[in-house]
C-alpha cells in the first residue's frame, strides 16, 4: 500500500481480534511487539491476565470494553509506526505528515542528512540536492517560506512539511558568512573580503582590547569607521 493515507485508514486485523471476550487483550500485545512499543505489550497482557482471572465476575464486562478501546486508541499510531517507509515520498496531506511527526518527531532541515529529505521528509533529490547546496554555502533556513522562496520548492510542499521539520539556528555555524566573521577573522582573513590593511588592523585591536562587537552599529561605534569602510565584510 504505497499511499500513506490509504495506509492510515485502514483499519488493522489485530484490531478486530481485540473484540473477542478474554484473549482480545492478546492483541494488543501483538501491536506492541509488531511496532517495538514494549508499553503495548504489557498493557495487552495484563489485560488478558485480568480478563481471565476476573471473567466470574461483573468487572469483565468493563475489561472487555477497555480492551476494545485501548486498541482502537492506539491503532493510528500502530499504523503511524509500521508505515513502509518508501510511503515517505508520497505524503498525502498535512494531517498524514501531523500524524509521522508526533509518532517519528521532528528534524532539523539545517542539519538533516539528504537521505533524510528524501527518505523521511519525501522531497525529489533535485530540492534535496539544491538545498544541501545552499547549506553547504552558509545559509541558513529560518521559516517554512524560505524553502520555497529561496530553494525554490513548489508552495504545494509546504503544507506537507510544516509538522516534520524546525528551524533550528546556529549563530556559531554562521558567523563566517555575516558580519559576525568581524568577530572570528583574523587580519589577512579580514582583508582577503576587501578591506584595507588599516581597516583590519583597526577592527581586530579593537576586538582584542575590548571582546566581541555586538552589531553592525556596535563597530562603527567602536572603531570610528564609516560604514563603506567595511561595507564588503557585511
Amino acid at each position: 500500500m504505497s499511499d500513506p493515507s490509504a495506509w492510515l485508514k485502514h483499519t488493522p486485523i489485530w484490531v478486530w481480534c481485540a473484540l473477542i471476550p478474554t484473549l482480545g487483550g492478546l492483541s494488543i500485545a501483538y501491536a506492541g511487539r509488531k511496532s517495538n512499543t514494549s508499553e503495548w505489550v504489557y498493557l495487552g497482557l495484563g489485560i488478558c491476565a485480568a480478563a481471565i482471572a476476573l471473567g466470574s465476575y461483573p468487572i469483565a464486562a468493563g475489561i472487555w470494553m477497555f480492551q476494545i478501546a485501548v486498541a482502537f486508541f492506539i491503532k493510528d499510531k500502530f499504523l503511524a509506526k509500521t508505515l513502509p517507509s518508501q510511503s515517505y515520498s508520497t505524503l498525502a496531506d498535512h494531517k498524514t505528515a501531523q500524524l509521522l511527526a508526533e509518532v517519528h518527531g521532528k528534524v532539523d532541515i539545517n542539519t538533516c542528512s539528504k537521505d533524510e529529505m528524501v527518505r523521511f521528509l519525501g522531497l525529489p533529490i533535485v530540492y534535496a540536492n539544491d538545498i544541501e547546496s545552499i547549506r553547504n554555502e552558509g545559509y541558513q533556513f529560518t521559516h517554512l517560506e524560505e524553502l520555497s522562496e529561496v530553494a525554490g520548492l513548489p508552495e504545494s510542499y509546504l503544507s506537507k512539511l510544516q509538522p516534520l521539520i524546525i528551524f533550528a539556528y546556529d549563530v556559531r555555524k554562521d558567523e563566517y558568512f555575516s558580519w559576525r566573521r568581524i568577530n572570528t577573522c583574523s587580519m589577512p582573513e579580514l582583508m582577503a573580503f576587501g578591506v584595507t590593511e588599516e581597516i583590519a588592523q583597526r577592527i581586530v585591536s579593537e576586538r582584542l582590547n575590548r571582546g566581541d562587537y555586538q552589531s553592525v552599529v556596535d563597530v562603527k561605534k567602536r572603531t570610528g569607521l564609516p560604514f563603506r569602510a567595511y561595507q564588503s565584510l557585511m
